[in-house]
């Protein structure tokens, strides 16, 4: 392990520019967070409210039919997107049973 030392004129330098971009980061989340969050859905939810598989979602988020945000390796979708996509499952949906010969 290194020891380094520094001047306390520097590390006071250092601290109240460490505490300047602290605070902007707080003003900038502050700023920009979706007070919506807890309304996000995450993969199973969508996967049950569509009633889909995980590749078929994965197909979507692939080609662009549906937005989605990724935090880490988590991903969510808003509400409003999934609602848009709605229309199109159940037409593909309808399209299937059509070919198959199968009832909805």
């Amino acid at each position: 392990m290194d020891i380094v030392n520094i001047e306390a004129k520097t590390f006071e330098a250092m601290l109240t520019k460490f505490e300047s971009f602290a605070a902007r980061m707080e003003h900038l989340c502050r700023l920009h967070s979706d007070k919506d969050m807890k309304e996000w859905l995450d993969n199973q939810d969508v996967c049950l409210l569509l009633n889909i598989s995980p590749r078929t979602l994965q197909t979507f988020r692939d080609n662009g039919t549906l937005a989605y945000s990724q935090i880490n390796h988590k991903i969510y979708y808003k509400p409003a997107d999934v609602e848009r996509i709605l229309p199109l499952v159940e037409k593909k949906r309808k399209q299937v049973a059509y070919k198959t010969g199968r009832k909805i």
